[in-house]
């Protein structure tokens, strides 16, 4: 088997899901969640993008339902032992073999919480799963359940996020090294991405954004490149991904030179980040720091070109993205506690002269203030 934790982790990490579920009176948790499956059991694919199903009970048996592609995967990346599969033919829906599984487990009549809210439950999927198992139990919504446990990083975690850390910081010095007038974007994107590779890590959640030109006001990856212009603008965020845990920064990066806008802008995204590093403590909010962050920007009449949210947790995730549970934004009331990994992005876009400026990095908090765990310099950088 490869795993990344000991048992001992794991076992600790399924005794607090298990009391979670005891807490809301559940039977068992029907996981769905990708993330949620490998933080409990290890178990490290993309098959998620096919229906399967982490049965958890509340005296501890874990189930899982998956494809014959992904049997392999699971023994050898997982300590799972109980591993079901479900067989690809004519009109069949592993929906019903998910329900032999919970006859199976004696779970008849039970009260199961279901991971609702996941890119690894489809629409489709999760209306098959109230059809037939509608009369089998009661259901109610836990998706934010393992999440909420998720966000709290252990010792070990805290070990491979400063891995993390490590290789977005090596991504960012590889890919500063090649913006230059005439650069090709190409060859920035492909600077960063190997130097994460380089490093012994993995793929992001989502793709690197690299936006140049107009397309440096895009808070998206975008397909196409260019060469940069004489006097041009670069926008890059990106994340430094160990064992799936991610660390993400974000810069744009002026080339040729810094206009009066690109400066003005600058200052208002430094003291914005100041701001949130203030108001980012036990104690405060999430909502807190979002206000924090609206506050400096709006004092400055840059409301129009800010966004709604200025950053999010972040972990061990899987594609389609790296954003984890829960975000910076207005009313937000979980609170922040140390141990957490929170990414805090300053971003303003302005449309009416097209300049964009962004700053951000991930911070690990504390009991007091938050520690950046990027070593990397916060000035602005002119090619």
């Amino acid at each position: 088997m490869t795993l990344h934790f000991s048992q001992p982790e794991f076992e600790r990490r399924q005794e607090k899901t298990r009391a979670a579920m005891a807490e809301r009176g559940l039977d068992a948790l029907l996981i769905f969640a990708q993330e949620s499956m490998y933080w409990l059991t290890g178990y490290d694919t993309f098959g998620f993008c096919f229906f399967q199903c982490l049965v958890l009970t509340s005296d501890g048996r874990l189930t899982l339902l998956t494809r014959a592609a992904d049997q392999r995967q699971a023994e050898l990346t997982s300590n799972l032992t109980d591993i079901r599969i479900w067989a690809d033919r004519g009109e069949a829906t592993p929906v019903l073999q998910l329900k032999e599984i919970l006859f199976d487990l004696d779970l008849l009549g039970s009260r199961l919480g279901v991971e609702f809210d996941t890119h690894g439950l489809t629409a489709a999927n999760g209306r098959q799963l109230d059809e037939h198992l509608q009369t089998f139990g009661e259901m109610e919504d836990a998706s934010n359940m393992i999440p909420a446990l998720r966000l709290i990083k252990s010792v070990a975690e805290i070990a491979f996020i400063r891995d993390a850390a490590r290789l977005a910081d090596a991504a960012w010095d590889a890919g500063l090294a090649e913006i230059a007038p005439g650069a090709n974007e190409a060859k920035v994107l492909a600077a960063m991405q190997g130097a994460v590779f380089e490093g012994g890590g993995d793929y992001p959640g989502n793709s690197f954004i690299l936006g140049s030109g107009e397309n440096a006001l895009l808070c998206r990856y975008a397909t196409g490149r260019r060469h940069l212009s004489d006097v041009d603008q670069v926008t890059l965020e990106f994340a430094g991904v160990y064992r799936h845990y991610h660390v993400a920064m974000m810069r744009t990066v002026p080339v040729g030179t810094a206009s009066a806008r690109h400066l003005e802008l600058f200052e208002a995204c430094r003291e914005a980040l100041d701001a949130v590093e203030e108001a980012m403590r036990p104690g405060q909010t999430f909502g807190d720091v979002f206000d924090a962050h609206a506050a400096e920007m709006d004092s400055r009449g840059l409301h129009p070109h800010r966004l709604n949210a200025c950053g999010y947790s972040l972990g061990a995730r899987f594609a389609p993205s790296w954003m984890d549970w829960p975000m910076f934004y207005r009313g937000n009331k979980v609170e922040i506690q140390p141990h957490m990994t929170l990414f805090a992005h300053m971003i303003l876009m302005d449309s009416e002269t097209g300049t964009a400026m962004t700053l951000g990095q991930t911070y690990l908090t504390t009991e007091a203030a938050p520690e950046s765990l990027s070593k990397a310099s916060l000035d602005l950088a002119v090619r």
